[in-house]
């Protein structure tokens, strides 16, 4: 099953299925689950994402975390969103970068993704993995979240996962994650 929307649509069937929802078939790892794809591809599974998320006869409820708009939050609630642009001219790129990674944290984000989360989501959906490279890496990310989520998590990832490594855009050096599972 090679055809992008294919493969959507078979996501879809399978989030909704009660072996998905209790993590059946997982050898009693954790639920988390990798749906690859090529980033070139990212528009139409924005698109896909989006109704997915709103669509009223989904048999599950889907909580998303687009990672880069939590991170936009968070930088909100430190009020530093509009005086990064000036830093960043001023002490430079690495600076910044330096002080985002460590300001906007695996801590903060999982801390800012559970006060969003209600008991009636079933399961947690991330986008948003490539935009907000390199302030946060989701092999790390996903890392943190285990103790802290007790629910199915699905990531949109643009890139590709062998079950050892998650190489991000198919193009940056891969990182071990060998807790998740290839989807679809």
């Amino acid at each position: 099953m090679n055809d992008l929307n294919e493969r959507l649509d078979e996501l879809k069937r399978l989030i909704q299925s009660q072996e998905f929802l209790e993590g059946k078939g997982l050898s009693n790892e954790v639920n988390i689950r990798i749906f690859c794809y090529e980033p070139q591809k990212e528009m139409t599974v924005r698109h896909f994402t989006e109704k997915l998320v709103s669509d009223s006869n989904l048999a599950c409820r889907l909580k998303e975390y687009n990672l880069y708009k939590v991170f936009l939050s968070i930088c909100d609630d430190k009020r530093i969103t509009s005086r990064i642009p000036q830093q960043e001219e001023k002490k430079g790129t690495k600076f910044i970068l330096g002080q985002l990674t460590r300001m906007a944290n695996n801590a903060a984000f999982i801390e800012k993704m559970k006060e969003e989360l209600s008991d009636e989501d079933e399961v947690i959906l991330l986008t948003g993995v490539g935009e907000v490279f390199p302030f946060i890496r989701v092999h790390d990310l996903l890392e943190a979240m285990q103790p802290h989520f007790n629910r199915p998590i699905l990531v949109m990832y643009p890139g590709s996962f062998d079950g050892r490594y998650v190489r991000l855009f198919d193009k940056l050096k891969p990182n071990p994650y060998y807790r998740a599972f290839n989807v679809v």
